[in-house]
């Protein structure tokens, strides 16, 4: 029997192919298109994916105004920061960061770190994440594919 063949390959920094995709998220629910990028910028749809190597594809977004927020989440959802400060606690609704300038790119980019893994290789992978509001973008040298993110689970 030919052990060699049973041996479990882990990808590491050299050896890792990531390609550039650039995601449509035109009338795409916010949540499930975070959750589907969040997995692309892990890697985890690739067949060698190594839990702590970023091994991930660098994502594009673009569309990103048009995202769609199901449900009464618009103003009930709030997302809580602390300033460091007594009495410091701050609560924001997703409309109140959608009516900033690039708020849809910032909702966008806290949401899918929310879905991250909670260590140093999360602010890693949110580095390979770029996010526009128009269908316009800038990584044009780099000839990034366009996927459709509903065939991805």
């Amino acid at each position: 029997m030919d052990t060699l063949s049973y041996k479990t390959i882990s990808m590491n920094k050299a050896t890792v192919k990531k390609e550039w995709v650039v995601v449509d998220a035109t009338d795409q629910v916010l949540g499930r298109l975070c959750s589907k990028v969040a997995k692309l910028l892990r890697g985890k749809y690739k067949a060698e994916f190594t839990p702590n190597v970023d091994c991930g594809d660098n994502v594009i977004i673009v569309n990103a105004d048009k995202i769609i927020i199901t449900g009464k989440k618009m103003t009930d959802r709030t997302y809580l920061s602390y300033t460091g400060y007594p009495g410091g606690q701050r609560a924001i609704t997703p409309a109140e960061i959608l009516a900033k300038p690039n708020g849809a790119e910032k909702l966008l980019r806290r949401t899918v770190k929310g879905m991250l893994p909670k260590n140093k290789l999360a602010d890693q992978l949110l580095g390979n994440l770029y996010i526009y509001g128009g269908a316009e973008h800038k990584q044009q040298a780099q000839s990034p594919k366009a996927i459709d993110i509903n065939q991805y689970k």
